[in-house]
């Protein structure tokens, strides 16, 4: 079992900036990757940023240059920095952690979300 724990989201103006925290206990040895998505009201939840077990990133392009995630093993939390923060930035961000026990079998855990409101 993999328990994660987010913080650092609020409110912020336009061209702002905020760092979201997740610090994942449990079975943290058997983690492969990590990421954020995000969900805003009337749209699908979307990719925001990942970020794998041997370093490799993955940004949705519409973050990119903007967005950087980042990873502290020893402590075993991820991070993503958010800046230039545009309206359309604003949901409700979810920590997705992905796990491999065996081979072949992956399991999915994830944070209780934590909102980020863009507005003036």
């Amino acid at each position: 079992q993999v328990q994660l724990v987010e913080s650092g989201g609020g409110l912020v103006q336009p061209g702002g900036s905020l760092r979201l925290s997740c610090a994942a206990s449990g079975s943290t040895l058997s983690i492969n990757a990590m990421g954020w998505y995000r969900q805003a009201p009337g749209k699908q939840r979307e990719l925001v940023a990942a970020i794998s077990s041997g370093g490799s990133t993955n940004y949705a392009d519409v973050v990119k240059g903007r967005f950087t995630i980042s990873r502290d093993n020893a402590k075993n939390t991820v991070y993503l920095q958010m800046n230039s923060l545009k309206p359309e930035d604003t949901a409700v961000y979810y920590c997705h952690a992905e796990t491999s026990v065996v081979p072949g079998q992956i399991y999915d855990y994830w944070g209780q979300g934590t909102q980020v409101t863009v507005s003036s």
